[in-house]
């Protein structure tokens, strides 16, 4: 049977879209602080190319939250920009080949102030909702400390004013308006995205590999002929929750080898 045509993005009529980039089958798409700077630091080139507005960002270790105001081109066109760039850095560090991110990324219009500030904070408090942090300004890796006043990274990455302005005219009144509207708890949910992706710790993610093994032990892995060991260490990545470089430590084997699987 032919596959039905995908349905085309709605346009926002503001040009201000949120988006939700996965890895591919939920892989790590970030591994180390170099990874996650790449990242940040591709996405201010393409906002000086393509005159982007950020209004928001927060990455994961497996996906990506954006508040995007399109620029000189289609979001389509700019995320394909993003993605190829990204996934070629990717490649060439951890000699990889093959698709770093899921087909096609999650997106929906944000078409009024209200909802705007909304997606703030629910991209504010992934990592809170996760489990990562228990504070959104904690998370080194998302736009909560340049609206509180901090240091963030990059600068000039931002577009911050937009939003506190909506809150006072006054930049500090903003800022403290902003932080308790930020950290307000609530049950918002955007992209129909839940977030449950906390990672497993080190004694779940065994447990789960012991459950996966079936008889096998963890240590005879490193050491199955090269086609079966591939096979299992796809299935290792197939666990919800285990990062690649926590299989590899507890697997004793290379993390080029979790990679390539």
């Amino acid at each position: 049977m032919d596959k039905l045509p995908r349905k085309a993005r709605l346009i926002s009529k503001t040009g201000v879209y949120h988006l939700m980039w996965r890895g591919a089958n939920r892989q790590e798409i970030f591994h180390d602080e170099e990874d996650w700077r790449t990242f940040l630091e591709i996405l201010k080139k393409y906002k000086m190319m393509l005159n982007l507005r950020f209004y928001a960002w927060c990455l994961m270790s497996n996906h990506v939250h954006l508040l995007i105001k399109e620029g000189d081109e289609s979001i389509s066109s700019t995320m394909k920009r993003i993605g190829v760039s990204y996934a070629g850095y990717y490649n060439w560090k951890y000699k990889t080949t093959g698709h770093l991110f899921q087909d096609r990324f999650k997106s929906e219009n944000v078409e009024d102030r209200g909802y705007l500030r909304t997606v703030v904070r629910y991209i504010h408090q992934n990592p809170v909702k996760a489990g990562m942090e228990t504070r959104p300004d904690g998370w080194k890796w998302s736009s909560c400390r340049g609206y509180y006043g901090h240091s963030f990274y990059p600068q000039g990455l931002l577009d911050r004013y937009f939003l506190l302005n909506m809150f006072s005219p006054d930049v500090k009144e903003a800022q403290a308006l902003f932080k308790e509207f930020n950290e307000r708890q609530n049950d918002d949910q955007c992209l129909d995205e839940i977030v449950n992706d906390r990672g497993l710790t080190d004694h779940e993610a065994r447990l789960q590999i012991k459950e996966l093994l079936g008889a096998m032990e963890i240590p005879h892995v490193k050491s199955l002929p090269k086609e079966l060991r591939k096979e299992v260490l796809r299935e290792v990545k197939g666990i919800r929750g285990i990062s690649m470089r926590q299989a590899a430590r507890i697997l004793g084997i290379s993390l080029n080898l979790v990679f390539r699987a």
